[in-house]
């Protein structure tokens, strides 16, 4: 069975996803230059996404979702188990956003072009100056129901367990005053670990949980942290505890 799935993403899915995603990024682009960004800048990569999925074999379940409201901003904050980490989040939170990224990925030839111009937020460290422009793009980038998302781990595991949170999401919340969403993600690390160069078929569960007050303070930063790490934790299984 193994065998089969392989030969049929190499003849069949893989030319298709090549396909889909010069689609998505070209639609990205043009839509998000003719205006109405928070449009094309989101629901072009929501399809490809799911596509994603679809074409894998691979299921995406969803629960909480009745914990957030759409036309709220939040600061999302996810475990990062693997590379499906991202189809599941962009195709099945429903829940316009941007991402903080690298700013490395705008490096990637298509996908970091689309990304600039989808409005995605890309993290610049270099100078004092540079991250005073950061923070000036997330202001303009997250009002009237548009979040962010972040891995607040900085990369994806290698294990299946979760590393500590960094603080720069939580800093971003207390600056904008915006709800933290703590949203589990099981089973991508089986589908796609960081070790696979490929993918396998599988069910991923994403369960969003309650909205956290944002900090009032850099005291209160931990608290927040430490109630989004409880929360992502408390929905995994025992074995990536």
């Amino acid at each position: 069975m193994l065998l089969l799935y392989r030969i049929y993403q190499l003849l069949i899915m893989a030319p298709l996803m090549i396909i889909v995603t010069l689609l998505a990024a070209l639609v990205t682009v043009i839509g998000s230059a003719l205006g109405g960004g928070r449009f094309w800048g989101y629901w072009p990569a929501h399809y490809w996404a799911r596509i994603f999925c679809i074409l894998t074999f691979v299921r995406v379940k969803v629960t909480g979702r009745e914990n957030i409201d759409p036309r709220t901003s939040y600061v999302f904050v996810a475990n990062h188990q693997g590379a499906y980490d991202i189809f599941s989040v962009y195709g099945y939170l429903n829940h316009n956003f941007r991402w903080m990224m690298k700013i490395g990925l705008l490096k990637f030839p298509v996908v970091g072009p689309a990304c600039a111009a989808a409005g995605h937020i890309f993290v610049d460290n270099s100078s004092p100056s540079a991250i005073r422009r950061t923070m000036e793009k997330a202001e303009r980038t997250l009002r009237d129901g548009m979040s962010l998302v972040v891995f607040p781990e900085g990369s994806r595991t290698f294990t299946g367990r979760m590393g500590a949170f960094r603080k720069g999401a939580f800093q971003l919340a207390m600056e904008f005053h915006l709800p933290v969403v703590p949203v589990t993600i099981d089973g991508a690390f089986d589908v796609m670990p960081r070790t696979s160069p490929v993918p396998r078929w599988g069910t991923i569960r994403l369960t969003i949980h309650h909205p956290i007050a944002p900090p009032v303070d850099e005291a209160d930063r931990r608290r927040v942290i430490d109630e989004s790490f409880a929360a992502v934790h408390s929905a995994l299984p025992p074995r990536h505890q």
